[in-house]
C-alpha cells in the first residue's frame, strides 16, 4: 500500500485500523540456535531423557530458559520419545570423538557381567575399570541392581581412589537413572554413554568382562552370593582369588596410589 498508492505508514495504518507502534515494533528475542544445537546434543547422546530431564541438564550448564521453552524447542526438534519405537531403530551418536585416558581416574569405564549360581539363582556383577592403569576397582556380585545399589560401589571405590573426571557406561535402565545422574553432578563426574549396539564403544569393559568370565566365572561353581564374592574379591593378596588371575591380575598390578590419582576423594 505504502508503494502502490503513496501514502504515508501512519496515513496507512489508520485505513487499515493497524496501531502504527506494532508496525515499527523490533523483536528483541535473542537467537536461541545454540540452545536448540546444545538440547539436540543432550538427546543424541541420553536417547531415554525426556524434557524435564534435558531442562535439568540445560540448567546446571548455566542456560538461563524456563521449563516451557525447553519443551516447546524439544517439541520442534522432533525429540518426543516414542516408546512404542522398536529398540533397533533407535540411533544415536556421540557430542564429538572420545580422546584417551591421560592419567589415572581420568576415564574409567563401568558395565554389567551375568551369571548363576548352581541352584538357578540369576546373579549380576558390576565392574568397574580405569582405563588408563588397567586398575579394577571393583567387581561387585548381587542378585539384583537398582539405581542406587549402583552409585553404592562407585562410591565405596571412590572414597578409597578417588573420584574419576569420566565414566564410560552404556544405556542400561541402572546407568540412566536418577540416582546416578545426581551422584554424577554432585561429585563433578560426567556420564558417556555409548551408542546404542556398539559394544566397541566401550572396548575396555567388555574386554576386561570377557577375561573375567573366561577364567573366573566359567570356571567355578557358586553355591552362594558369599562364594561369588570370594571368587571375585577385590583383595589383592588372595591367591585363590580369580580376580588376581590373567587379565585381571595386570591391571590390579597397575593400581594407582594416592599420588597418583588424578582427583582426590572427598
Amino acid at each position: 500500500m505504502l508503494v502502490d498508492w503513496g501514502v504515508s505508514i501512519r496515513r496507512a495504518c489508520r485505513a487499515l485500523r493497524f496501531d502504527t507502534s506494532t508496525y515499527h515494533y523490533k523483536s528483541r528475542r535473542t537467537g536461541q540456535a545454540g540452545l536448540e544445537r546444545r538440547t539436540k546434543e543432550i538427546c543424541e547422546t541420553r536417547i531415554r531423557y525426556g524434557y524435564r530431564r534435558v531442562h535439568v541438564l540445560l540448567r546446571r550448564e548455566g542456560w538461563q530458559v524456563n521449563i516451557k521453552k525447553t519443551r516447546r524447542i524439544y517439541n520442534e526438534l522432533g525429540l518426543q520419545l516414542r516408546n512404542k519405537r522398536p529398540k533397533r531403530r533407535v540411533k544415536a551418536k556421540l557430542r564429538e570423538d572420545r580422546q584417551e585416558a591421560v592419567g589415572p581416574n581420568d576415564v574409567w569405564a563401568m558395565d554389567f557381567v551375568h551369571d548363576q549360581l548352581a541352584m538357578g539363582k540369576k546373579l549380576r556383577i558390576l565392574t568397574i575399570v580405569d582405563t588408563h592403569s588397567r586398575f579394577s576397582p571393583a567387581t561387585d556380585p548381587r542378585f539384583a541392581y537398582r539405581g542406587e545399589d549402583v552409585v553404592q560401589t562407585p562410591e565405596r571405590v571412590c572414597a578409597r581412589t578417588g573420584y574419576p573426571r569420566t565414566i564410560r557406561v552404556d544405556n542400561g535402565s541402572e546407568f540412566i537413572s536418577r540416582d546416578l545422574d545426581l551422584w554424577a553432578y554432585a561429585n563433578d563426574v560426567i556420564l558417556d554413554f555409548s551408542r546404542p549396539g556398539i559394544p566397541t564403544d566401550n572396548g575396555f569393559i567388555e574386554a576386561f568382562n570377557s577375561k573375567l568370565r573366561a577364567e573366573c566365572l566359567n570356571a567355578h561353581w557358586f553355591m552362594s552370593l558369599a562364594d561369588a564374592r570370594e571368587a571375585v574379591s577385590e583383595s589383592e593378596t588372595s591367591p585363590n582369588s580369580c580376580a588376581s588371575k590373567g587379565f585381571v591380575a595386570q591391571v590390579r598390578s597397575k593400581s594407582p596410589t594416592s599420588n597418583e590419582t588424578g582427583r582426590s576423594a572427598s
